[in-house]
């Protein structure tokens, strides 16, 4: 064992303690997988990750991220706080302005502008309708008629996101899903629109919602992956206009904000970062 960096990052919130926090080991080589995934349940945050030095080319660093039960490929609230940790760090990106991270993805490119930082959206690995019997599966989950979704379509990018568009902001706020322990896994994204009378700035209400494997569902905070997917999916099929800013974590008390833009037709996911515990972890 040894004593290795230790930070807490919050992300997209509109203020400090208002986002997702993520937690980052740096300087992590040498550690086991079952050791990564010890620690990772031990913090009991949505994910932690583990710097290691690159190998692929053009690589800053290789993160490693980790839920309480699992590694995943991608995540995105994870992927900008792992950025600001590793500049935190007094680290120095090989190209001036973006921070290139290897991922199970593969590279995704992170723009740097201050403490705002935004990732490019990878590549979904699963896109196109839901059948009936998967978006019923997922009404009957949520509450929600299944004459409530205006469109729905698979939004994989690594966990597995299966979004949902209701007719508005208020409608995703009142969405109260079943509680009760699922033997089927499921990820699910609701999103709706915000009325011209809405918060300043905002156009749109994104919530998240995970059914693991026998354990209640539980709701993420602000989610870099779904508001990803979401925004390729909602842009190409022409519901919504980059760039745009949506709002998620209202209804647990939080005050996420998440940017969205599109450049060259590649959509980029923004926002701030804040380093809010600075330490060691003996691992």
């Amino acid at each position: 064992m040894r004593t290795r960096p230790f930070l807490q990052v919050d992300v997209f919130g509109s203020g400090p303690y208002r986002g997702n926090p993520v937690a980052v080991i740096l300087d992590a080589e040498g550690l086991p997988d079952a050791e990564m995934q010890r620690i990772a349940t031990w913090t009991n945050l949505s994910e932690t990750t583990f710097v290691l030095p690159p190998n692929a080319p053009g690589a800053d660093y290789h993160a490693r991220i980790f839920t309480v039960t699992e590694e995943l490929p991608f995540a995105g609230h994870p992927t900008l706080g792992t950025a600001r940790a590793w500049l935190e760090a007094g680290n120095e990106p090989r190209v001036a302005g973006l921070v290139t991270q290897q991922c199970g993805a593969g590279l995704v490119p992170v723009r740097v502008d201050g403490e705002t930082l935004a990732f490019a959206a990878p590549p979904r690995v699963r896109e196109g309708a839901p059948t009936e019997a998967e978006l019923a599966a997922a009404c009957e989950r949520l509450r929600i008629g299944s004459d409530e979704v205006v469109a729905a379509a698979w939004v994989d990018n690594g966990p597995g996101w299966l979004g949902l568009l209701l007719a508005d902001a208020d409608r995703v706020l009142s969405c109260t899903p079943d509680a009760a322990p699922r033997p089927e896994r499921g990820f699910y994204g609701i999103a709706g629109p915000h009325s011209a009378g809405g918060p300043e700035g905002v156009s749109l209400e994104v919530r998240a919602f995970v059914y693991d494997a026998d354990a209640p569902v539980w709701e993420d905070p602000v989610t870099g992956s779904l508001n990803a997917s979401l925004a390729q999916w909602l842009t190409e099929s022409g519901r919504i206009e980059a760039p745009y800013v949506a709002r998620q974590g209202t209804a647990m008390g939080r005050d996420g904000r998440v940017s969205i833009s599109a450049d060259a037709g590649e959509i980029w996911v923004g926002g701030l970062t804040h380093v809010a515990v600075r330490g060691s972890i003996e691992a």
